[in-house]
């Protein structure tokens, strides 16, 4: 009879759904929060702020970059002499990672987007594909403007699926007719195309000395906020090796709007780190 009063006194309650769901969403503020101190040192090239990372754990994909906080803290102050701004167009969190789009000007405008891997509270492994800032657009939009807070954060799950879908049964298999799921009027911030899935499809199947322009071939990441989802994929473009970033808003079913940032992934010999880009 002792042993069962002690296993009642023990035993523990779980938290309402509701409180489940506030603890979940305070926890993505505070580390969205530490992102943005984390990038914002990068404007004044405090070294303090390279220490938000866990120096011992971090794991760094930006093959540019040297590994650790001390790597981040000799990036901040190489960038801080160009006097860089910094601008956060949206920021989204998705379970352990933390994903922004981001507009950087340094000696150059560029566009990019950054995902980090926390464990706890503390950021532990970093992705980013950065290109040039270039438009407007033919249907003149930036790279950044357009909605910036997710809605539907019920639909998370269903709208990952969806674009995880469309990425691997369109994107990688050349299946573009089958694109359903995708609107007529798309609204597209890609800097060399306006509006609507046909210029886009038009794109996608333009060959270059017999040979596609642009391949999708390794999806390796798929990240969701409600309405927003990042996909991360390994392809190439002109025949060399790239790294697609592409941001889909979806509403009711569909993909609505786009953006986007494409990098060539450099040759192995200039990696800085060990860790691959993907």
């Amino acid at each position: 009879m002792g042993v069962g009063m002690v296993c009642r006194g023990e035993r523990q309650r779980s938290l309402p759904a509701s409180r489940m769901s506030e603890f979940a969403m305070t926890v993505a503020e505070h580390r969205k929060s530490l992102i943005h101190k984390l990038l914002k040192g990068l404007e004044s090239g405090d070294p303090e702020a390279a220490r938000v990372v866990d120096e011992s754990e971090y794991i760094q994909h930006n093959p540019q970059t040297e590994e650790g906080a001390v790597g981040l803290a000799e990036l901040f102050a190489r960038l801080a002499k160009t006097n860089p701004r910094v601008n956060f167009a949206r920021t989204f969190a998705d379970g352990d990672h933390v994903f922004a789009h981001m507009e950087y000007d340094f000696s150059t405008r560029r566009i990019g987007f950054e995902v980090f891997r926390f464990e706890g509270d503390r950021p532990v492994e970093h992705w980013d594909n950065i290109q040039p800032r270039r438009g407007p657009s033919p249907s003149g939009r930036s790279m950044v403007d357009g909605p910036t807070e997710a809605t539907d954060p019920a639909l998370t799950e269903t709208h990952r699926q969806l674009v995880r879908r469309l990425l691997e049964e369109v994107f990688v298999a050349r299946r573009f007719d089958q694109a359903t799921c995708v609107a007529d009027d798309l609204i597209q911030h890609d800097p060399s195309l306006p509006d609507g899935w046909d210029a886009w499809k038009a794109e996608l199947l333009r060959d270059e000395d017999g040979r596609p322009h642009i391949v999708y071939e390794t999806v390796h990441r798929v990240l969701a906020d409600g309405s927003f989802v990042l996909t991360v994929t390994e392809g190439s473009q002109k025949g060399t090796k790239t790294s697609f970033y592409d941001l889909f808003r979806v509403q009711d079913g569909r993909v609505v709007e786009h953006w986007n940032t494409v990098e060539a992934v450099p040759p192995r010999a200039e990696w800085k780190n060990e860790n691959g880009k993907f």
